[in-house]
């Protein structure tokens, strides 16, 4: 994966120690950028407190008190932790236009963001997040 333009990780690790750490299904999210099919992943419907932490690098990126159901097959929030949790970089594969959402630590690929969809949401966003992306740290 290519580093954002402009920016460095706070995380960085060679491709082949990435390999090594993450699973296979990991690697091909979190490095190359592929989707997990929808429905499939573990934190879908998942409504306990806590936040999510990013696979690869443990960075929090989103508290449970942002996430919604949008009933489109992954995890959706509609606000990272902060501003600086996550980087976004425009995304024209697949022959679309559409914002891709990076862990800001280690650059590794979480999703996508899209915007005015209608959701009741306080930010009119839907950061729609591949489950095998994070990992939810349930609250104390």
């Amino acid at each position: 994966m290519e580093p954002v333009a402009g920016t460095s990780p706070k995380v960085a690790k060679s491709e082949q120690e990435w390999r090594e750490q993450l699973s296979p299904q990991e690697y091909a999210v979190l490095r190359q950028a592929a989707t997990e099919p929808a429905w499939s992943g573990e934190y879908v419907d998942t409504t306990s407190a806590g936040i999510y932490e990013c696979r690869a690098c443990g960075a929090e990126l989103f508290r449970s008190g942002t996430k919604f159901e949008s009933h489109c097959g992954w995890p959706s929030f509609y606000d990272p932790r902060d501003s600086e949790a996550v980087l976004l970089r425009e995304d024209r594969s697949l022959g679309m236009a559409r914002i891709e959402v990076l862990c800001a630590s280690c650059q590794s690929h979480l999703g996508h963001v899209f915007e005015g969809e209608g959701y009741a949401t306080p930010t009119d966003q839907r950061y729609c997040i591949n489950s095998i992306a994070l990992r939810h740290v349930p609250e104390a």
